[in-house]
């Protein structure tokens, strides 16, 4: 299963763990990330989260979601083609970062796109385009907590 984790699913770790949602939210990116650190799941990686990283105004987050750069199997470059598919996901509402995420993702061919972003979420689940899901119902997905035995 390829993972593709965005930059919002990243830094989920540094917003309020006093909140049930993100403290819950953390602990499945966490433990997604356990599976690709035990080769269960392969990560996909973009030029798109290297940018977008690059410019985190606080250091300790950049280096530590930078440090998973390498344990990417793939890494999609924003070329012409993944940036005309980002502008066609820009007319479904999707802003700039989000559109080049998905973009990147789909041409990466990742099974599932990990993000916290509401938004995100709810712009995507319509299209069909490529199973978008917050951590949480990716980790239930990947475990099949829901499969009843079948």
């Amino acid at each position: 299963m390829r993972l593709y984790l965005d930059l919002c699913c990243f830094n989920r770790p540094y917003d309020d763990q006093t909140q049930t949602r993100i403290r819950l939210e953390t602990e499945a990116k966490i433990l997604l990330q356990e599976k690709v650190k035990r080769s269960e799941c392969e990560l996909v990686w973009s030029s798109t989260l290297d940018f977008e990283n690059a410019n985190n105004p606080y250091e300790e987050h950049r280096l530590a979601i930078q440090q998973w750069r390498p344990l990417a199997s793939t890494i999609a470059i924003a070329d012409s083609a993944i940036i005309a598919k980002a502008h066609e996901l820009s007319l479904l509402g999707l802003g700039q970062y989000d559109a080049l995420h998905v973009a990147s993702a789909m041409a990466a061919r990742a099974d599932l796109f990990v993000t916290t972003d509401d938004r995100l979420l709810k712009k995507m689940a319509p299209s069909g385009m490529l199973n978008v899901l917050p951590p949480g119902h990716a980790l239930a997905m990947l475990e099949h907590w829901y499969d009843n035995g079948n």
